[in-house]
């Protein structure tokens, strides 16, 4: 059977692959002419019952094989005798033996089935399109929400040295600032009056101006870590969908020219945030100065929800910036042109997504968390009952290393898994609207991954 195209989808020429140059055997001279262009039969056998006529065309010429050279693929043909008509449906029936595909191009799943450019491209009846190449941690075509999740968790479970590595440094140092912030600078004397019944009004703004700013310190020194860590787990996540790995010091190099955009990136979008709680609050504060308290409460919150939907869809919009900007090199304003455009149309999808992925994050984080905070509150001078009773933990440094060091391990888990889902994010719709699988599979080395592969059509 070879250079027969045994495996073609019923219903085509068996000329189809057959170049009209190809050798072949050669025809009777001895048969009559037959009245149509169809393929010869031997003047002493009559043809098949139940088999159509073929109608004219250049694909039936006389360069075809003799009828007993063509075999069907169930089986070799009885020499001297031709082969029965193909059965009636709409596929062969099994797939080729040996797990090889139509002509034994190779393994089945990685050539097509049936003819290419017939309706039905793969075939009815051979078991679906092939599988996708996956050099790395996911498959080359557009992914599903456990594929997405899955390659988050396989980054951290194949390269965990650098994975961890970064998540660990960058944990460390971050919380080894904030404790000694919280040790050595704060005063948690003045934040005692949030609990204190009787304490007057000037006590109480006090104690919340330093509760606010003892907060925005923190946080802005976790933004710092967030931002770092971000960088670098983007940097190590992009080489893992090429199989590749990278080390720290590798990722830093790639990454330290994009941080500080990173950074400017991520306190533009919290500035949007801000403004626009800001914007929706005001009529509310506004209403109540002017003397009309209840109205104005009612406006403000219904102002604070508003802004909070508008936030939320906001954030949302320019979540995938962040891989922009590390991987296209781009500048803060076109990470954000570039998000907006992939997130277009699958809005609630990537909400969906990202909010699956941050709630994993953040209870697999608590179920570590809040075990080391109940050990050091009940290891701090008040002991448990008191941290239960009041709801504050003492800032001694007791509390402050035990918790510290359930936040450093929380922090290992929720950066690489935040981080990786967002790139992967980024990847998965790169690939459905641009066809970055074919870039990807070319700089993974994958060989013959073109336009036939799937998942190679812009938009699938």
């Amino acid at each position: 059977m070879n250079d027969t195209p045994g495996w073609a989808s019923p219903g085509s020429a068996p000329s189809d692959g057959q170049r009209p140059d190809q050798s072949g055997p050669a025809e009777p001279t001895d048969r009559p002419a037959q009245p149509t262009d169809r393929p010869a039969q031997p003047a002493d056998q009559p043809a098949q019952p139940g088999q159509a006529p073929q109608g004219p065309g250049p694909q039936w010429s006389k360069d075809q094989p003799p009828p007993a050279q063509w075999s069907a693929p169930s089986g070799p043909s009885v020499p001297g005798q031709a082969p029965p008509p193909p059965p009636p449906g709409p596929g062969w029936g099994n797939q080729p033996p040996g797990g090889y595909g139509p002509g034994g191009h190779g393994p089945a799943g990685h050539s097509g089935y049936g003819t290419p450019g017939r309706p039905g491209g793969w075939g009815t009846g051979w078991g679906g399109p092939p599988p996708a190449a996956k050099p790395g941690v996911i498959p080359l075509r557009p992914l599903g929400v456990g594929e997405i999740l899955d390659g988050a968790v396989s980054t951290m479970r194949t390269y965990w040295r650098t994975v961890l590595g970064i998540s660990l440094t960058v944990a460390v140092l971050t919380e080894v600032i904030v404790v000694l912030f919280q040790g050595l600078v704060l005063d948690d004397s003045s934040t005692e009056a949030l609990n204190d019944p009787s304490a007057t009004l000037s006590e109480l703004s006090r104690a919340m101006g330093d509760a606010l700013l003892s907060s925005s310190v923190v946080f802005v020194i976790s933004l710092v870590g967030t931002v770092i860590a971000t960088a670098l787990l983007t940097t190590v996540t992009s080489r893992a969908v090429l199989g590749t790995s990278v080390t720290i010091g590798e990722a830093w190099r790639d990454a330290r020219p994009q941080v500080l955009k990173l950074f400017g990136l991520i306190c533009v979008l919290l500035l949007i945030t801000v403004g626009v709680v800001t914007v929706g609050a005001l009529p509310g504060l506004l209403v109540t100065l002017a003397g009309s308290s209840g109205a104005g409460i009612a406006l403000t919150v219904l102002g604070i929800i508003g802004a909070g939907i508008v936030a939320l869809w906001l954030a949302i919009r320019f979540s995938l910036a962040s891989p922009a900007l590390m991987l296209e090199k781009q500048g803060i304003k076109k990470a954000m042109s570039r998000s907006a455009k992939l997130v277009q149309g699958t809005w609630w999808r990537i909400f969906g997504i990202q909010l699956l992925a941050t709630l994993i994050a953040n209870v697999v984080a608590s179920i570590i968390v809040i075990p080391f905070t109940l050990l050091a509150a009940a290891l701090s001078g008040d002991g448990l009952t008191g941290w239960l009773n009041t709801g504050v933990g003492s800032l001694g440094w007791t509390f402050l290393i035990i918790s510290g060091i359930g936040s450093v391990i929380g922090s290992m888990i929720t950066f690489p898994i935040t981080a990786g889902v967002t790139v992967l994010l980024y990847i998965d719709q790169r690939i459905r609207r641009e066809a970055l699988d074919l870039e990807l599979a070319r700089a993974a080395g994958v060989q013959g991954y073109g336009t036939t592969a799937p998942g190679a059509t812009p938009g699938s």
